[in-house]
């Protein structure tokens, strides 16, 4: 029977990163082929689900992707506030992947 397991219990890197003055980069990797499909297959991580954790509007997504080869999940979002400026929190955008970490995807018990 599945549980509700937080991706980062599953995931082998989950980060966020500076993708320039303007974007912010999401990552997250699986260690495994069978860990990335399950989770794919699941269709838990959409760009809708990213849009509500984000707080940002579907449309306004620069890039969301299973990339395969790579057995990972990419994610490009428009900054809050551009990279040094004025009310900006995270120059190096390294905190913002937290919100990722506890999506729930339904997982075998261990």
């Amino acid at each position: 029977m599945p549980v509700e397991t937080p991706l980062r219990d599953i995931a082998k890197v989950i980060r966020s990163k500076n993708a320039g003055p303007f974007e912010i980069t999401l990552d997250i990797v699986f260690k495994t082929r069978e860990d990335f499909e399950a989770v794919k297959k699941s269709g838990v991580i959409t760009k809708e689900l990213v849009s509500q954790l984000y707080n940002v509007p579907t449309q306004s997504i620069i890039t969301f992707g299973f990339f395969d080869l790579i057995n990972a999940v990419k994610i490009t979002l428009p900054r809050p506030r551009v990279q040094g400026g004025v009310g900006e929190t995270d120059m190096h955008a390294a905190q913002q992947h937290v919100p990722l970490q506890e999506i729930r995807v339904p997982w075998p018990a261990s």
